[in-house]
């Protein structure tokens, strides 16, 4: 096992450096930098504990600086709106608009690695999911970095009927679509 790692470790950096260099040409025809791609990609899937510059900044390790700047750079071309959250008005929640969330669906790579694991069988890649999924927390935690996983994957989501969840952690209601998105408080859930 242990002399599989520097593969898998170089199969995953090539895989994202060459994602990167495809949402860099995407960006550039944009006037945007990859960085500003990343920040929309991750209000993309935050929810409403997440889109915050905090959330953002700890989900993508960045420096609060180039947080800040991308935001700027964002709002200034209409990509992201600023609110105060409703109940703490000096929380700041960053809101994708319909531009940036048509130009995320014109972007995405996520089109490209479905036709990439099209040759690959349904259990395959699930295998290699829960494999990438367990570094991906292990290195977190040796890191003392929070999880951001699914809503849906957490210890404190409770189901409450067909479309409908509670969260034990912040006690309240969450929706159907809300528990499929990434929370900047999750917790996986406990093993065994």
């Amino acid at each position: 096992m242990k002399s599989q790692a520097p593969a898998l470790f170089d199969l995953s950096e090539r895989l994202g450096t060459l994602t990167r260099a495809r949402l860099r040409q995407a960006g550039l025809t944009h006037g945007l930098q990859t960085v500003h791609l990343h920040v929309l990609m991750y209000l993309g899937k935050a929810n409403r504990l997440s889109n915050t510059p905090q959330g953002t900044t700890e989900y993508l390790g960045l420096t609060k600086g180039t947080v800040s700047q991308s935001i700027l750079v964002l709002a200034r071309k209409r990509l992201i709106t600023r609110q105060a959250d409703e109940r703490d008005g000096r929380v700041v929640r960053l809101v994708l608009t319909e531009r940036a969330q048509t130009l995320l669906k014109e972007i995405s790579p996520h089109t490209l690695w479905r036709d990439a694991l099209q040759a690959a069988s349904p259990a395959r890649v699930s295998s290699a999911m829960q494999v990438l999924r367990q570094i991906l927390i292990s290195l977190q935690a040796e890191a003392g970095q929070r999880t951001f996983g699914v809503c849906v994957t957490c210890r404190h989501n409770q189901r409450i009927g067909p479309r409908s969840y509670f969260c034990a952690l912040i006690q309240e209601k969450l929706s159907s679509p809300e528990v499929r998105l990434i929370c900047r408080v999750h917790a996986p859930p406990d093993p065994g």
